[in-house]
């Protein structure tokens, strides 16, 4: 089975058009003829990852490798070092980012993952129906993530609706229409606008948010007979 052929199964699962205007995803290292017989599922690509695959494998990959426009290829930086790693080894890469968050990610979270029914959708955002006491709903995410701490912004006591957004969602603050969000990586000054407006928040992590990608993606992929690997993607964050 050809790259082209794995790239068009992909884009008719989550097609690559809905991508965001300043994403990067589809083919990004490799080339369309290659024949594949392996393919590794992962969040991002590192070291030990291409230590670990063999040789002429494909990597689907949540996060582009990619991301902006490469402007020198020093190999002693980031992605250089990785890109010529996977060079060597003859590694293709697929990137599946913002559009796969639109048509998979955010849907598996909010129902298997933290089990609540999905009420709506616009784009990034699902709309679950919670009708919670605020302190009752936090343990719950906590657990069904995974979360060591979850930190929170709490400007209601019982949580009737809630937004969630896999992966860096905080900007898209101003269009939520529910009491809670419920996004990874909340800066500070995004809790301070929260506060302003309103709106309860509860950081969900990055990686511990997105780190389901691997499984749900292998289940389709199976169905076309390859042999697939779901990478346990580590975490870059270690908290003591």
């Amino acid at each position: 089975m050809t790259v082209r052929d794995i790239y068009t199964f992909l884009d008719a699962l989550s097609p690559f058009a809905l991508q965001e205007s300043w994403d990067n995803s589809g083919l990004l290292v490799g080339d369309f003829t290659q024949e594949i017989s392996t393919v590794v599922l992962s969040i991002d690509i590192d070291e030990a990852l291409i230590d670990s695959i063999p040789d002429n494998a494909l990597v689907i990959t949540h996060h582009p490798i990619i991301f902006g426009g490469l402007k020198q290829l020093q190999f002693n930086q980031y992605p250089a070092k990785l890109l010529a790693q996977m060079i060597r080894k003859n590694i293709t890469n697929i990137a599946m980012h913002t559009n796969f968050d639109q048509t998979h990610l955010n849907d598996y979270v909010a129902t298997h993952v933290l089990g609540y029914e999905i009420l709506a959708k616009e784009g990034f955002i699902a709309y679950l129906g919670v009708d919670e006491p605020f302190d009752l709903f936090a343990q719950k995410i906590k657990i069904a993530l995974g979360l060591q701490h979850i930190r929170s912004v709490q400007c209601h006591e019982h949580i009737r609706t809630c937004a969630l957004v896999t992966g860096s969602g905080a900007s898209l603050m101003k269009n939520i229409e529910a009491d809670c969000f419920l996004t990874g990586d909340i800066k500070y000054h995004d809790a301070m606008e929260a506060k302003a407006i309103g709106l309860s928040m509860m950081d969900i992590g990055h990686y511990e948010s997105e780190c389901y990608f691997g499984e749900i993606l292998a289940e389709h992929l199976e169905k076309l007979g390859l042999s697939v690997i779901i990478s346990p993607s580590k975490n870059p964050f270690t908290y003591q």
